[in-house]
């Protein structure tokens, strides 16, 4: 087993290492949180302030025209598009994952009318099931458990690649092929991977995924929505926003879809937000992902390796079956965490008994790994979780 030096000497080889540099990280943290929000990038601060005091305060309402706010969705997409296996004119940024994510289920029912049943994994991030569950009431439609593994009277299934709460990984090309031999269509939603792994949707029908995790664009960030070309002519937006209109400046009483992708925009895009998604964009469009997906693989297999037998992993132990986050059961797992945090080590718990660690490689050393695990260890072994004040649930854990 590795001890601190060698991890030193590996952060020392670490071709990403120099990243590190392009994110803010307060002192005598260990930050294992970027498969929930991801740090901030050093360029964010002056690129919003660009777009508040330059671009609003210089242009006001002509913004929308002389800084490209207009089309941010749309430019933004192309850019983002890379990180997901998709091409030009293929994704459109803005909104929320929760709508993208009924924005495309919804698409994929209109596309098989002759269907009935949406597939979604039950124990999904709750805001996938959520909406599939409020989509289907609206419907009329049946809600099937994805583990039934029966997809021959569905019409979409809707799947997470990377479990939110285990960091076991689907293989996306053998489920898609699944899905597609028995008619139905394919939504992945791929929040818990973008910016930790390579990605590829583009066997996939549609794709949602969030920016404000792995790829550090901060707390309310523009989600995403991929439309695969195959379906662009066809597919409906559900939410005609007039955003979507081939026209919007004509102000047509009936609404009429652009073409291509645009018809998935909805409402108003949130420049400052875009603006922040930019300045992390800056940094993804120079990191090699074959290296991001390689450092992620050693961070989470050494933490593993540390950790040990002291808690029970609920992650798959094989790397080429899990993302970037190593999840562990314990029965007071919430104030295990607290106790944690207050000791620099940063994680969080997911109901009901999941201590949950994300590692973000373009900022997360190897050395940090060796330092949480040993604090993890202390806190174990001398029960530090068990002070009254950890037993208090904050509103976000």
């Amino acid at each position: 087993m590795l001890d601190r030096d060698r991890c030193l000497a590996l952060d020392a080889e670490d071709p990403l290492r120099d990243f590190r540099d392009e994110f803010v990280l307060p002192e005598g943290v260990v930050y294992l949180v970027g498969n929930s929000l991801g740090a901030l990038p050093r360029r964010t601060s002056e690129r919003v302030r660009q777009a508040v005091e330059d671009e609003w305060g210089g242009h006001l309402v002509g913004g929308w025209n002389h800084a490209g706010w207009y089309a941010q969705p749309l430019t933004t997409g192309d850019r983002l598009a890379p990180l997901i296996g998709a091409g030009p004119g293929q994704v459109v940024v803005g909104n929320t994952t929760s709508i993208a994510i009924y924005q495309a289920v919804a698409a994929a029912t209109r596309l098989r009318p002759d269907r009935r049943v949406i597939v979604s994994d039950v124990r999904n991030f709750p805001t996938d099931h959520y909406m599939v569950q409020g989509l289907a009431r609206t419907l009329g439609y049946e809600v099937r458990d994805f583990a039934e593994g029966r997809f021959d009277d569905a019409a979409v299934v809707l799947l997470s690649e990377v479990d939110y709460r285990t960091g076991a990984r689907h293989d996306v090309a053998a489920v898609t092929e699944r899905v597609h031999a028995a008619g139905a269509l394919m939504v992945w939603d791929v929040c818990h991977s973008v910016g930790a792994m390579e990605v590829d949707v583009s066997m996939a029908d549609f794709a949602v995924g969030c920016t404000y995790k792995y790829l550090n664009a901060g707390p309310g960030a523009p989600a995403f929505l991929y439309v695969n070309p195959r379906h662009q002519a066809d597919a409906e937006n559900i939410l005609s926003g007039w955003h979507g209109h081939a026209e919007p400046f004509a102000f047509e009483r009936d609404f009429r879809p652009a073409e291509g992708i645009r018809r998935f925009a909805v409402g108003t895009p949130h420049v400052l937000s875009f603006a922040a998604l930019e300045a992390a964009l800056d940094v993804w469009e120079r990191v090699p992902m074959r290296q991001v997906r390689a450092k992620s693989v050693a961070l989470t297999s050494l933490f593993i390796d540390l950790v040990g037998d002291s808690l029970e992993l609920a992650s798959p132990r094989a790397a080429a079956e899990r993302g970037s986050q190593v999840s562990f059961y314990h029965p007071d797992g919430y104030p295990v965490m607290r106790a944690l945090i207050d000791r620099g080590v940063h994680g969080d718990f997911r109901a009901p008994d999941i201590l949950r660690f994300g590692f973000a490689p373009l900022y997360t050393r190897f050395v940090d790994v060796y330092d949480a695990a040993a604090v993890l260890a202390e806190v174990l072994e001398k029960e530090l979780w068990r002070e009254e004040k950890y037993a208090q649930r904050l509103a976000v854990t």
